[in-house]
């Protein structure tokens, strides 16, 4: 059966001096997922938010809390970023050392792993720890910076990690992150993904509600 495509904003694009509220009204929007973006200034030229700004998501959120870790050396912090309450913790494959290891220890840790590849890494990245993998995030921009522009030269990843999923027969997530509009939306979920990661798209608009039925609104067609 086809799991549902699940909206998950990022609040990368929030209003970071009211953010429980930002939280909680996407949540009461119908978002699935916040999406929470962590920058180091190494890995990505960014820096972000730490454990204490995603325990504060956890306070203001029953949703699901995604931490999508754009950091070296990420198994160094999982721990606390577990702690703090979020329910997967994805890291990346250009960053992570040892891979299998680090997902292993989310999981240890009672969290859903996800693994990420960065746009021009190749799907053949994550074969070989699927078995240690719930979620797979495919960068449809370079990470870093919100507002970039998607590129469609990712669409046959998606594809072919949809394809990936499928033959292994696990329960494992297929999300997408980067310049997700009600234009991109449809391309990416024909390509096979299930989760949607929407920063400007939701938070850059007034009404949030309508922004992500607009969305879902564009993946049925």
């Amino acid at each position: 059966m086809k799991v549902p495509v699940r909206v998950a904003p990022s609040i990368l694009s929030a209003d970071f001096g009211r953010l429980a509220a930002e939280v909680a009204e996407v949540e009461a929007a119908g978002a699935e997922y916040i999406h929470v973006d962590v920058m180091d200034g190494c890995f990505v030229p960014n820096i972000t938010l730490g454990p204490g700004m995603v325990a504060a998501v956890r306070r203001a959120t029953k949703a699901v809390v995604d931490v999508h870790l754009m950091i070296v050396e990420p198994e160094r912090h999982v721990a606390a970023f577990a702690k703090a309450g979020a329910d997967i913790i994805a890291v990346h494959v250009e960053a992570a050392r040892h891979l299998q290891r680090t997902l292993a220890e989310i999981r240890d840790l009672g969290k859903r792993a996800g693994v990420v590849l960065n746009p021009a890494t190749p799907e053949e990245a994550v074969r070989y720890v699927l078995d240690d993998v719930d979620l797979i995030l495919a960068m449809t921009v370079n990470p870093g910076f919100g507002g970039q522009r998607f590129l469609r030269a990712t669409l046959p990843k998606i594809r072919a990690l949809r394809r990936m999923i499928e033959d292994s027969g696990r329960a494992i997530d297929l999300e997408v992150d980067g310049g997700l509009t009600v234009e991109t939306v449809p391309a990416v979920v024909e390509a096979g993904a299930d989760v949607l990661v929407a920063g400007n798209a939701v938070f850059g608009e007034a009404d949030r509600a309508k922004a992500i039925e607009a969305l879902r609104a564009a993946v049925l067609g």
